[in-house]
């Protein structure tokens, strides 16, 4: 049997360690570049925006480098998930671009009711400009669905009443596999022994909820470097969600990217044990559903209506709505008194927009928030 030695694995360890957090680096670099075009496109909303993303991308390539996000092999499990993800995103693009090149060569009026699926969803995105200073309700529901990403989080750290943490399952798992297939395990990464997690391991879960994260955010943004650079018709992303975008996702990216990047920076505070996984855990639910349901609700029942400050028109029930399932959530998690903190942070955030994304400021500022009001005040966490 072929195994690699523990020098090479060494090796081959900081060589995946190097190129991810390079990985990292590049994606700040061209968020940085992005950031510009917006500034110059008088998007600073999404200008701004995505200049923090790059920032707290820096931060994440920074740590990877020096300390490591994940054990050898998972690093180079994720680059092999970005290998892929290049691969699909990549060649759809080049299907897109040779149906592109078909549909010039047809005439303008042309009517061919034999329109493949990609030809009516290039027509779709190209016969006007799908940047849109206002959307349907419908649309909003679609574009407010990706914040059910919450509940991916809660399934992967907590697990669900009798079901274990997704992220325990996945790796147990990989122990099963990697045991029968010993010979594949040592022919990639050495000998099955030196598997990082044993089973039931809770480090597994830590590490693995990150790795779900960070993995989650790749798929996501690789195909908004794409829509941004090529056009929102290329995105494979945009063609399966056949979301409208907003005109603040001009030379920016999408309210998804920002949250996600802002649930990552959040759970990395925990990861380095700077904060309690509570406290996460209640901006990530509050990040991804009291902000949907004040937008929801501002939307379908909003009739009074309250100029926020910055400008953004808003109504009283979105507010009520948003702030109200916040307190309820940190309520149930972390008591009466950190729950009024938190739904006092939601609705300022809610209420003085800023010029940066609050899905990206939610998840951070939340856990900041609650986590100093817990060093100050002492109290502890919960009902008990």
């Amino acid at each position: 049997m072929l195994i690699i030695t523990i020098t090479n694995l060494d090796l081959l360890a900081s060589i995946y360690n190097t190129i991810f957090s390079l990985f990292l680096f590049l994606l700040a670099c061209i968020m940085f570049y992005i950031a510009k075009e917006g500034y110059k496109a008088n998007n600073r909303y999404g200008g701004s925006s995505t200049l923090v993303c790059g920032i707290l991308f820096l931060v994440f390539g920074f740590y990877n480098l020096f300390v490591g996000f994940f054990p050898f092999p998972f690093m180079g499990f994720m680059l092999w998930w970005i290998g892929m993800i290049f691969i699909v995103y990549i060649g759809f693009a080049l299907i897109i671009k040779n149906v592109v090149k078909k549909l010039d060569k047809e005439k303008p009026n042309s009517e061919n009711s034999k329109n493949s699926i990609l030809k009516k969803y290039v027509i779709l995105m190209t016969k006007e400009n799908p940047y849109k200073k206002e959307i349907s309700f419908k649309m909003e529901i679609v574009r407010k669905s990706f914040h059910l990403f919450g509940i991916l989080f809660i399934l992967a750290y907590f697990g669900f009443f009798f079901l274990f943490p997704i992220s325990r399952i996945i790796n147990d798992t990989l122990i099963i596999f990697f045991k029968e297939y010993e010979w594949f395990y040592g022919l990639l990464w050495g000998s099955v022994q030196n598997y990082p997690y044993s089973k039931g391991d809770f480090q597994a879960v830590v590490d693995l909820t990150l790795f779900g994260l960070i993995g989650a955010l790749v798929f996501a943004i690789i195909s908004e470097f794409i829509r941004i650079f090529w056009g929102p018709e290329y995105s494979i992303f945009n063609f399966l969600t056949k979301a409208i975008l907003r005109d603040k996702e001009y030379n920016a990216f999408g309210a998804h990217i920002y949250l996600i990047t802002g649930i990552i920076f959040s759970y990395m505070l925990y990861f380095i044990g700077i904060v309690n996984i509570l406290t996460v855990t209640v901006a990530v639910l509050i990040s991804c559903f009291s902000d949907a349901l004040a937008a929801l609700i501002g939307r379908k029942y909003g009739n009074h209506k309250v100029k926020c400050i910055g400008g953004d028109i808003k109504s009283i029930e979105g507010f009520i709505a948003g702030t109200g399932i916040a307190f309820l959530i940190a309520l149930i998690v972390l008591g009466p008194i950190y729950a009024l903190i938190a739904a006092i942070i939601f609705f300022i955030l809610d209420f003085f927009p800023t010029i940066i994304a609050d899905n990206l400021l939610n998840p951070i500022l939340i856990t900041i928030g609650i986590s100093i009001s817990i060093m100050l005040l002492g109290l502890p966490i919960g009902w008990f």
